[in-house]
């Protein structure tokens, strides 16, 4: 997949700081909101933008290797946990609701047949990966299937108005998938060896942390360290991981402006910057998980989070809770008197 992207022009970027230094108040205080404000215009080419038909998309997967042990919880939990979202009982649908959030399922790969059912749609690949232990999690044909699904699905939320989407995920293992990703695109230089950035995930005991990383050094053993993405996404990764990269591009391809969740979205952003460095000015990171690694990931690609809030619940959880600052980014910009227009006199 080559995504048609480039990173946005920066011609506006004097008349949007210009409208922002303006603003009733002191310089810079509104402090990252200001940044925020820029990076949104910028995203969207205009210095008066808007946020349409915010989105979560949350893409659920199962992994071949949570049968071996890499997570504290079975694999039967991704799919009741999809079951969940679909009543509308998780933290994610409980956030969505609050703050008039948009929130579609996908499944990528759950081994369970849901059927047909309203706010879910049906893009499996399989049901769960293979098991990285002993063969690469997915071949190269379906990985290059993953993504351009997940690049469609990101064109068609765009085409039906939207410009702001968060992603999510959900399937037991891919704590693991993420570490292993993490290691091989951002390498032990970066801060990613193994142990570092391999945490307890769904709540392991320092036991099922020990046997976990014990796992991820098998898996290495076999599949190596590729330093490709693809490559990496195909040995380790999940389906959910590699239709979320795909989708990230898409929605980048499309100007929108990507909400990015934890240590598992991350991993998947990892991917799709390394195919496309120029999707990273689309970004509003979230938060920073209680995860390692993500401490990780947010250094390797040179950004700071909105928020620290000890979050590792995945789901997309973190892109929604976050959705309200940028809305303020926006607000602020479009709603705030300058000085000239409330009469008010600047300092000097």
């Amino acid at each position: 997949m080559k995504p048609n992207l480039s990173a946005p022009d920066t011609a506006l970027a004097a008349a949007l700081q210009h409208k922002i230094d303006r603003k009733t108040k002191p310089l810079g205080a509104l402090g990252r909101l200001e940044g925020l404000a820029l990076q949104i215009g910028l995203i969207q080419q205009t210095l008066t933008p808007e946020l349409r038909q915010p989105h979560i998309l949350v893409f659920a997967g199962d992994h071949g290797a949570a049968r071996a042990g890499v997570s504290a919880y079975p694999q039967d939990v991704t799919w009741q946990m999809v079951e969940n979202f679909l009543a509308g009982g998780a933290a994610i649908n409980v956030f969505t609701r609050q703050l008039d959030i948009g929130l579609t399922v996908v499944d990528a790969g759950v081994n369970h047949d849901f059927g047909k059912r309203p706010g879910l749609i049906n893009a499996k690949l399989g049901p769960g990966t293979a098991n990285y232990l002993e063969q690469p999690a997915m071949s190269a044909e379906v990985c290059d299937a993953a993504l351009a699904r997940g690049r469609e699905l990101a064109h068609t939320l765009a085409a039906n108005g939207c410009n702001c989407v968060g992603f999510g995920e959900m399937g037991i293992g891919n704590t693991a998938s993420a570490s292993l990703l993490t290691h091989c695109l951002v390498g032990e230089a970066g801060g990613a060896d193994l142990a570092t950035i391999t945490g307890r995930g769904t709540g392991l005991d320092d036991a099922g942390l020990t046997r976990k990383r014990v796992l991820l050094e098998q898996a290495l053993r076999r599949g190596g360290r590729p330093i490709d993405p693809l490559a990496a996404l195909a040995e380790y990764g999940g389906f959910e991981i590699a239709m979320m990269a795909g989708a990230m591009l898409g929605a980048a391809e499309r100007g929108m402006v990507l909400l990015i969740d934890g240590f598992i979205v991350t991993s998947a952003l990892l991917i799709a910057h390394a195919i496309e460095p120029a999707i990273l000015p689309y970004c509003v990171f979230a938060h920073r998980s209680q995860e390692p690694g993500h401490r990780v990931q947010l250094a390797h690609l040179g950004v700071e989070p909105l928020m620290e809030l000890d979050l590792r619940l995945g789901e997309g959880t973190g892109a929604a809770l976050a959705y309200p600052l940028v809305q303020a980014a926006v607000n602020f910009l479009n709603d705030m008197a300058s000085f000239e227009s409330a009469g008010v006199s600047d300092k000097g």
